[in-house]
């Protein structure tokens, strides 16, 4: 057996004992840390070395890591922890981890350079004072070799388990037929670009058609390249929860066309939808199920990963039936699976969990982002930040004393931005440096008051300092891919003057972020049914000119799907009143000729109502219900039951909204849709400046902002009526920019439009 595990996994798994605990202590950002350790450095006398890799084994067992330095003239290998605050608050537990760690570094220093014995020492850094507090201990080699053994020996029992796991699995990917005997039209060809991605480690991104079966196609190669070690794990991401459904039935199909395959697939779900006690704390003075959770974490491991499924429903089985909180047990579960489904926050956000776990234990990963078209509106929206000044108004009436002053600083500077802006919107070519300087300093006052008194800031006030810390992180990364902005708005709580202002790092081209996620997998495939054009998807979210595009040709005809441009509407702005009559007459005139079930797509929710009424008024006759503002997961599900218990109806939705994609009604559940839009992004101050913003990089500001997104749209909701290849359907555009060649241009190769 070679099994290798990093010295900080390792630990982590051995010495790790104690309550889950989530209240916010102030911890130093990673940049902060890295700084710490080199003041530390930079106090030692010439000699010191620094970031020393070590390694060794015991029993097939390979342990790896970075020591962080080594004092030749005084025989101390030293550990360096920066922290804030007071150091006696640190829980036991922490400084066990810490202690395992150092001494793992110190047997093998010793190993690798031969010492007989060795002074071993935790370095710990108080970022705030600078201050650092020393904690010595003397181990000869031979004390040290049986810590190290002693960890090793915890721990290999699980290393024997998942080595023969990863063996038992590769054998049975190695050998795993295809489920469905053949494949489908241009099913093969992404497949065999997935793999080849995998196998010369380089990015994809790839158009295919629903109906082809993307999600096995994607995930199947890459569970081949697993068999050959080219890649370790797979990281399955989505936008929506559908996407993470399809995902597991992919994979369900896959064992039930192979017995007993040895695959572990652990569904990711967000933390408010897997919480046993919203109304508790995590932590174990709170929560009985954050109580003792490291110390019953080895058996609810080792049952969850007994089992046959890691799904949402049996890791809270599990569990439970161990008294540990299931979120946090799906976290833990990450470390181990072969495969992980989620969101794409899990490996883009700025601290996403699974792209610091892949840059910890260097893990290589293949990751699959379905429907890759909706990756930059939320990447966009990960990296941005805002501040409310209504807000910082609350959080002053309620924070301590001794956040009073800081406080005051931010508003004197914010009020003085507000006063010498002359419009109501307007943009800034950088954070101005005095606000920006008080929100640092404001950060680092609450992390050393919540440092000394961690319960003494309220929940409001503590929210605003969150969104304050985001903010100051976003603004010191600034550059030309976001824009610095400030909207005035009417406040009937603010003094004198009646207004707020709005400040918000807000990022136009997530690029720059997305790139160092690329860098760290062995492969990205993105794919989706809309991925036109691939050069505008490629710019903005970063992707390497290494790579490679595929736009598979799918398995639907012409003949399958009418495609009819309504040339005398005009849906514009100005235009909308006149528009209303043409579009209810055309929808009532399709559906007298084929009556059954349809979809018909608006702009917005007003235009929506206004055409329901007026449907309802000219046309009673023909059934109709709509989308509505802020439904919720049942009245979702009701709104699509319509279209499986009826055969007759037209249902209405907003363009771009929960029923524009992700929406699988075969055959007669929906023969046709009316896309009464060109799903442009409305014109606003925001949105032209984001133009701006593109132009200056890009050189096609409008058809980056505006036109190419609002034609995916377009694309995805006219895609809800043919599923299948036996489907057959209509889709009316209602737009006499549908004429225009830019726009064709845009729409799929397949259609014929009249």
């Amino acid at each position: 057996m070679t099994y290798v595990v990093a010295v900080r996994a390792m630990c982590e798994f051995t010495a790790k004992r104690g309550d889950l605990d989530l209240r916010f202590t102030p911890a130093p950002t990673s940049l902060e840390g890295m700084a710490g350790h080199v003041a530390v450095a930079g106090r030692r006398a010439s000699g010191y070395e620094t970031e020393i890799t070590l390694t060794g084994t015991h029993r097939g067992l390979t342990v790896r890591g970075r020591a962080d330095g080594f004092y030749p003239f005084k025989n101390r290998l030293e550990e360096i922890k920066t922290y804030r605050g007071d150091l006696s608050r640190m829980p036991d537990n922490h400084r066990t981890l810490h202690w395992a760690q150092a001494l793992v570094y110190g047997h093998l220093l010793c190993r690798a350079r031969g010492l007989a014995a060795l002074t071993v020492a935790l370095v710990y850094f108080d970022i705030g004072t600078q201050k650092e507090t020393l904690l010595e201990e003397y181990h000869t080699a031979r004390d040290l070799e049986i810590f190290f053994v002693e960890q090793c020996e915890r721990f290999l029992d699980w290393a024997v388990q998942e080595e023969a796991h990863r063996a038992a699995r590769n054998a049975a990917l190695g050998a795993l037929r295809f489920p469905h005997g053949q494949f489908r039209s241009g099913q093969r060809e992404l497949a065999v670009s997935v793999y080849r991605a995998a196998r010369d480690g380089k990015p994809l991104m790839a158009q295919a058609p629903t109906g082809i079966g993307k999600t096995l196609a994607t995930i199947f190669p890459l569970l081949k390249a697993c068999a050959e070690d080219q890649i370790e794990r797979i990281f399955f991401l989505t936008a929506k929860t559908p996407g993470r459904a399809l995902a597991l039935d992919a994979i369900d199909t896959l064992h039930r066309s192979a017995s007993a395959l040895p695959l572990r697939t652990l569904e990711l779900v967000a933390r408010d939808k897997a919480c046993e006690h919203p109304d508790k704390a995590c932590n174990g003075e709170s929560c009985p199920l954050a109580l003792g959770f490291y110390d019953r974490l080895d058996a609810a491991r080792g049952a969850a990963l007994a089992g046959p499924k890691l799904d949402r429903a049996s890791v809270r089985e599990v569990a439970l039936a161990h008294e540990v909180c299931p979120y946090y047990l799906a976290q833990e579960l990450a470390r181990w699976a072969d495969v992980v489904v989620g969101d794409y926050n899990y490996y883009y956000d700025s601290s996403a969990m699974l792209y610091a776990l892949t840059q910890i234990n260097q893990w290589r990963v293949g990751v699959l982002v379905d429907e890759a078209h909706n990756l930059l509106d939320r990447a966009r929206r990960m990296y941005t930040a805002s501040l409310d000044q209504a807000a910082l108004r609350l959080a002053r009436k309620t924070a301590p004393a001794a956040l009073r002053k800081p406080l005051e600083r931010l508003q004197r500077e914010w009020n003085a931005l507000k006063r010498a802006q002359g419009e109501m919107y307007q943009v800034y070519g950088e954070v101005p440096s005095k606000l920006l300087f008080a929100a640092q300093k404001l950060i680092g006052e609450v992390t050393d008051q919540l440092a000394d008194a961690p319960l003494s800031i309220d929940e409001a006030a503590l929210r605003f300092f969150f969104d304050a810390m985001h903010f100051v992180a976003l603004a010191e990364q600034f550059g030309e891919h976001s824009i610095f902005d400030i909207t005035i708005s009417a406040d009937r709580f603010a003094p004198r003057d009646k207004t707020s202002a709005t400040l918000c790092v807000r990022n136009v081209i997530p690029a720059p972020f997305l790139a160092q996620r690329y860098a760290a997998a062995r492969t990205t495939v993105m794919f989706s049914g809309t991925l036109n054009p691939y050069h505008f998807y490629r710019d903005t979210l970063g992707l390497p000119t290494s790579t490679s595009w595929l736009d598979v040709e799918g398995p639907f005809r012409a003949e399958q799907l009418q495609v009819r441009v309504a040339g005398n509407v005009s849906t514009r702005w100005r235009d909308r009143e006149r528009s209303l009559m043409p579009i209810v007459d055309l929808i009532a005139r399709q559906y007298a000729a084929q009556p059954g079930n349809y979809l018909g797509f608006l702009s917005s929710f007003d235009y929506l109502q206004r055409v329901v009424e007026l449907m309802r008024e000219r046309h009673p006759d023909v059934p109709v219900w709509a989308q509505e503002p802020g439904m919720d997961e049942a009245a979702r599900d009701a709104f699509l039951a319509r279209f499986r218990t009826h055969r007759q109806g037209v249902g209405f939705a907003v363009l771009g909204g929960a029923f524009s994609e992700g929406v699988d009604l075969v055959g007669q559940q929906l023969i046709g849709a009316f896309i009464a839009t060109l799903g442009l992004p409305q014109i606003n101050d925001v949105n032209e400046q984001m133009r701006r913003t593109m132009d200056a990089k890009f050189g096609s500001g409008y058809d980056y902002m505006y036109l190419y997104p609002g034609l995916q749209k377009v694309v995805q909701a006219a895609g809800r009526v043919i599923r299948t290849e036996q489907d057959r359907g209509v889709v009316h555009l209602i737009d006499d920019r549908y004429r225009r060649a830019e726009v064709r241009r845009l729409l799929p190769r397949w259609w014929q439009v009249d």
